[in-house]
């Protein structure tokens, strides 16, 4: 018997439901996969439990429901004065990760390249081989991730035909600046390609400071596709309600592959979606701050530890390097003793790249509640001051 495709074949189970499995098994606190512990705004859910009954649950258009693609556009409007056509350039998806799927399959030929920043979500290199792109990867590396121009510059080339771009980035929590994107957009124009802009975490950002879609830059409007999440925006991750903003150029491939991938979406999640976008301000400024609090909370406990906490500007993520506790285990072992018999469980940050990945960083969810946050906390302490040290061999599969 022939066996199945060999890009899925050969990818194994993805390491969040590996290492949330384990979490399960062993009774630890889930600090790796990224999903909330808390229900998400009482005033959206109801919207889907009042749309459940009193609207139509057959098949909503393949675009989405009117009333969705219009918040989206007002959002646009509202957080970053993008004036976006709702009928042209407003796509609702099954979720960011189909967003991701229909716009690469929908975009890329086979034999196009396309550029990659890693550590990178795990979805985007198997989507990309699955459409026939070779993947051209330039990594950020702890400490400081520091964005690597002369070799983004050097992926660049007449194949070029989409960069992806995570920002806020996944693992790492780093936020683009203006100077960093104009640099992209720089690349993007003399090599006539697209951005592909994960978004997802656009409200989580930290410290005061604001997202800048890459699609706000001069001369960006037309070759960016800006992708976003009902789920991260609304702390509801279950619902899988995602969406696309591009011109209708760009939108036109990718809505003809959306509507062979599910065709469509939960029509009453659409209706909660599209209420939760004209929430006041303050709950989207109070999202942030939320979940800066969280971010501060792990860190002062990580490092009480000792435990090296990078700084995140964003996301739902901190990442800390374990060098200083003593240990000589990479971070796979790591990750394995810590579920096991600390009882916590985290993601080892080479998970994120394609090889090679540094080995002495972990990444930690924090959009816990603060008793799960500090539960963590005293369950890692009990595990190190009773003098554990783990070795390379330790923890093994």
């Amino acid at each position: 018997m022939r066996s199945g495709n060999a890009i899925f074949a050969s990818g194994g189970t993805t390491v969040f439901e590996v290492m949330s499995g384990l979490a399960r098994e062993h009774g630890a606190i889930n600090l790796g996969q990224g999903f909330p512990d808390e229900p998400g705004p009482d005033s959206v859910i109801a919207v889907a439990v009042m749309a459940l009954t009193e609207q139509s649950n057959q098949y909503p258009p393949m675009m989405g429901i009117p009333e969705l693609r219009q918040a989206v556009a007002a959002h646009n409007r509202r957080f970053y004065s993008l004036e976006v056509d709702w009928r042209q350039e407003v796509l609702v998806t099954s979720g960011a990760t189909e967003a991701l799927a229909a716009s690469i399959l929908g975009l890329v030929s086979p034999g196009d390249e396309v550029v990659l920043i890693e550590p990178l979500y795990d979805s985007y290199l198997p989507i990309v081989r699955l459409a026939g792109g070779i993947p051209r990867l330039v990594r950020l590396e702890p400490p400081d991730w520091r964005l690597p121009r002369a070799a983004l510059a050097g992926a660049f080339g007449p194949r070029t035909k989409l960069l992806i771009l995570n920002s806020p980035m996944n693992p790492c929590g780093k936020v683009f600046q203006r100077e960093e994107l104009g640099f992209l957009a720089g690349l993007l124009a003399r090599h006539d390609t697209v951005a592909l802009c994960d978004e997802v975490y656009e409200h989580l950002v930290f410290d005061g400071a604001g997202h800048l879609p890459l699609m706000c830059l001069p001369e960006m409007r037309e070759r960016c596709v800006r992708i976003g999440s009902a789920g991260k925006t609304f702390s509801m991750t279950g619902w899988k309600v995602g969406y696309v903003t591009a011109p209708p150029a760009l939108l036109s491939p990718i809505a003809k592959a959306h509507q062979f991938l599910v065709f469509t979406t939960p029509p009453n999640l659409q209706h909660a979606v599209a209420a939760g976008l004209a929430l006041d301000d303050t709950y989207f400024a109070g999202l942030a701050q939320r979940m800066q609090a969280k971010r501060d909370r792990l860190t002062q406990g990580l490092a009480r530890l000792g435990f090296d906490p990078r700084p995140s500007a964003g996301t739902y993520f901190l990442n800390a390097g374990f060098a200083k506790l003593g240990h000589d285990a990479d971070d796979v072992s790591f990750c394995r003793r810590l579920t096991i018999e600390a009882g916590v469980a985290a993601i080892p940050v080479s998970a994120f790249y394609a090889e090679s990945g540094p080995r002495d960083h972990v990444r930690f969810c924090i959009c816990k509640q603060d008793s799960v946050l500090d539960a963590a906390v005293e369950r890692l302490e009990r595990y190190f001051t009773r003098g554990h040290r783990l070795t390379a061999s330790a923890g093994g599969d």
